[in-house]
This record gives structure tokens, sequence and C-alpha cells, in this order.
């Protein structure tokens, strides 16, 4: 009886250092987990970036419009027989 009681104790303390300290322990399950988390975080704001992306790109292949806007704010250029007004604060 003795010897089944050391067997059972000595399995229950294999087993609580198997789940509190040993591999697939909680502490490792919850660092698997955030790292899960960061990097479906990152995976969803390079989504954002790239439906963005995918817009701008149509949005350039659709018409002049958009060209002509990204070279007025990106290079400062105007139309010809336009006027540019530089106002100063």
């Amino acid at each position: 009886m003795k010897i089944i009681i050391a067997i059972i104790i000595l399995l229950i303390i294999h087993f609580q250092y198997r789940i509190w300290v040993g591999d697939g322990s909680v502490a490792q399950i919850d660092a698997y987990q955030q790292r899960l988390d960061d990097l479906k975080k990152q995976a969803e704001e390079k989504r954002e970036r790239n439906e963005a992306l995918y817009a701008e790109v149509l949005d350039l292949r659709k018409g002049q419009e958009a060209i002509e806007e990204r070279a007025r704010d990106e290079l400062g250029m105007i139309k010809e027989d336009e006027t540019f007004f530089h106002v100063l604060e």
C-alpha cells in the first residue's frame, strides 16, 4: 500500500512540475498566446495597409485626376494658365 501511495505522490509531483515549469507549461502557453496576439495585430495592420495601397493603385489606374492630385500635392506642380498663390502666415 505504501508503494502505491508513493507512486501516486510521485506522479502528482511529476504532473504538477510539467504544468507549472515543464514543456507546455502555463507560462509558456501564455507567452505563445501573447506572441500569437501580436502576430495577428501585425497581420491586420498589414492587411489594412495593403487594402489602402490597392485602392490607391485602382484610383491611379482609373483616371487622370488622381495622377494630377498626386503631382500637385507631392511635386508642387500647377497647370498651364493657372495662377499659384503662396500664402505665408
